[in-house]
């Protein structure tokens, strides 16, 4: 069976696409400790996927990470290796597209190639590959393996073009470039998905959007309020012109959904303020650096959602860069329909408790956004 890439559940038919994230990870998207905060063991992570797979949630986005921030959480000391955990979620799933997130310096194109062909087939074309070039040298200390910042996007862009090569089919072939030398390359079984599972990639940096230009079919990016969206998909834009593309762009957000807006703000500033882990979250800007870019091409990070401005606190527990969608379902629904109709084309999602509070959000939020023509119902 082959079928084209874009009938993989992360191209459907809503307008408004929503997939969860960093759940196979201890913390999910939060750098709190606060002791309801997601355990990451592994019979909850089936439970709520099978719960998002049913709901028609489009994907699965797992995080891979190879050590913790450095803070009292620990945030993703406890993490699922993504191609094993695709693997299998894609034989417990029917419908939900599973991403898996890969390292480009750890893993060799053709490694890559067979894994994703395995989880395509598996899943019967619901695939998909989060490409990441690396960014934080401690964590590939681990592996002895040396980022060059200045040359990983090219790095990158090089591995993906022999990935796609191998599994676009055809004869055997050498490859002779920059950073790869390779020989009798070839792969079987190729991927359901033609000519590739969808790939996806997360750049800020305008680096990271060049990449996303030429290699990804999805960017995620950060965001920390509404207003900041039309800058973001006019920039973008203009890397896709360069070369003739158009790409669908995400956000990153964490969910907090209550009956009252009362409930889901007291809640945020518990385990954001008062149960923050401040050291973490000052590990994470110190190693990821408050710009992205060089010269004349650096962009600031944002960092700062409408609870730091208008409270002037910090808000440490929550994740940075990530978008907080706080308040009542009526309350998270305004917020989607804003970011839809600013240019988004989806979301990614996190809760404190994935299987506590998803099916909450299920129920509630899900047939508001149908009502408002957001997202088709979906079918039994």
């Amino acid at each position: 069976m082959e079928i084209s890439r874009q009938r993989n559940p992360l191209f459907g038919p809503n307008r408004f696409k929503l997939g969860i994230f960093s759940a196979n990870c201890d913390g999910g998207l939060t750098m709190s400790l606060a002791p309801e905060r997601w355990k990451a063991d592994w019979d909850d992570i089936v439970a709520m996927t099978r719960i998002a797979d049913q709901a028609g949630l489009e994907f699965i986005l797992p995080v891979a990470k190879w050590r913790a921030y450095q803070g009292k959480a620990k945030i993703y000391g406890r993490s699922f290796e993504t191609l094993t955990h695709g693997a299998a979620l894609g034989a417990l799933t029917q419908r939900i597209a599973i991403f898996c997130t890969v390292h480009v310096p750890l893993v060799t194109p053709a490694f890559a190639a067979k894994a994703m062909a395995t989880i395509d087939h598996i899943t019967h074309g619901r695939a998909g590959l989060n490409i990441v070039c690396g960014w934080n040298q401690e964590e590939f200390d681990l592996h002895g393996v040396t980022i060059d910042q200045d040359a990983r996007y090219d790095h990158g862009l090089e591995w993906f073009q022999i990935w796609s090569k191998l599994l676009s089919g055809g004869p055997e072939f050498d490859w002779d470039g920059r950073f790869f030398k390779l020989r009798r390359l070839e792969t079987d079984p190729l991927s359901v998905q033609r000519p590739w599972p969808a790939v996806m990639s997360a750049g800020f940096s305008p680096k990271g959007r060049e990449f996303a230009a030429q290699a990804a079919d999805v960017l995620f990016t950060n965001l920390t309020q509404v207003d900041q969206i039309p800058g973001i998909i006019t920039d973008v834009d203009s890397y896709m012109a360069s070369w003739n593309r158009s790409i669908s762009v995400f956000g990153m957000s964490h969910v907090v959904c209550r009956p009252t807006r009362r409930e889901a703000e007291e809640f945020f500033h518990y385990f954001a303020e008062e149960m923050a882990d401040t050291e973490g979250q000052d590990y994470y800007r110190r190693m990821r650096g408050t710009s992205a870019g060089s010269g004349a091409t650096t962009v600031v990070r944002p960092f700062d959602s409408r609870f730091n401005v208008t409270t002037g606190k910090r808000f440490a527990g929550a994740y940075p860069g990530a978008l907080p969608l706080v308040g009542t379902p009526d309350d998270i629904v305004a917020e989607m329909a804003a970011m839809s109709g600013r240019g988004l084309a989806g979301t990614s999602i996190a809760f404190l408790d994935y299987l506590k509070e998803i099916p909450f959000f299920v129920q509630e939020v899900l047939p508001r956004l149908e009502r408002e023509g957001l997202r088709q119902k979906q079918a039994a």
